[in-house]
């Protein structure tokens, strides 16, 4: 079965057609910047050229970085503060002509990494949390999921998680992999204080570069890098997009 992911992000948009028995790309990924400012329709559009571009008719899975409830946003993180309220499921939908279904960024990476990725038959409690823009998380337990945890929004250092230790943050500041790790180590070591889990997957723009620093991430739980990527994100959305048919 076929379907189309779509993930929305802080400073990119990008998409393809997954098969969602096997995770795998069936097309070359489009990529389009996020237009500033992010805001609804301005996304909407750009989410409806990369359908138009693949010439795709049946359900599109996109991913948001925010609380998803009903496919409603409940905050927005990264993107315009105009997302809060609205109906994103709908919106999208109304400007592609197709089905929608929509689901929080990280919440989508981390179905894509228990089906067909690094969390795949593990265990317990897996924490997966994904490096880029901010910091995105899904809490899974024994493979299923507990949406919209936002674990990025944890207090930490007396600010947000995501604004001392996203890949972001790593950049703007010019800080060596060392010094990051340091930051993220500190991060996952308050993390397990709250939710003892068994495993860290590392997921997000960074993850490909996970060999560079791992070194340097020094947690008491195991850490490894998401299988899929940063591309785990469209699979999710993919497969939730499926469940529409």
């Amino acid at each position: 079965m076929e379907a189309l992911g779509i993930d929305i992000g802080g400073s990119g948009i990008k998409g393809t057609i997954v098969d969602v028995n096997t995770g795998q790309f069936m097309a070359e990924r489009i990529r389009i910047s996020t237009p500033s400012p992010s805001t609804p329709g301005a996304v909407a559009r750009v989410v409806a050229e990369i359908v138009t571009g693949f010439r795709w008719s049946g359900p599109v899975g996109c991913t948001f970085p925010a609380i998803i409830k009903n496919g409603v946003a409940h905050s927005a993180a990264n993107v315009d503060p105009s997302w809060i309220g609205t109906n994103v499921e709908a919106l999208i939908s109304d400007v592609t002509g197709q089905r929608t279904k929509v689901l929080n960024d990280a919440d989508a990476a981390g179905i894509a990494e228990v089906h067909h990725g690094a969390a795949k038959g593990v265990a317990g409690t897996v924490i997966m949390l994904t490096f880029g823009t901010g910091i995105g998380s899904a809490f899974l337990l024994d493979g299923r999921l507990l949406p919209n945890t936002e674990l990025g929004h944890l207090e930490f250092g007396g600010k947000p998680a995501e604004h001392r230790a996203s890949d972001r943050v790593r950049e703007e500041e010019d800080l060596s992999w060392k010094k990051w790790g340091k930051r993220v180590t500190d991060y996952l070591r308050y993390v397990e204080f709250l939710f003892s889990p068994d495993l860290f997957v590392m997921g997000g723009g960074v993850s490909k570069r996970f060999d560079e620093f791992s070194a340097y991430i020094k947690p008491n739980t195991r850490v490894v890098p998401a299988k899929l990527r940063n591309d785990a994100g469209i699979v999710g959305a993919a497969m939730a997009a499926a469940q529409l048919i």
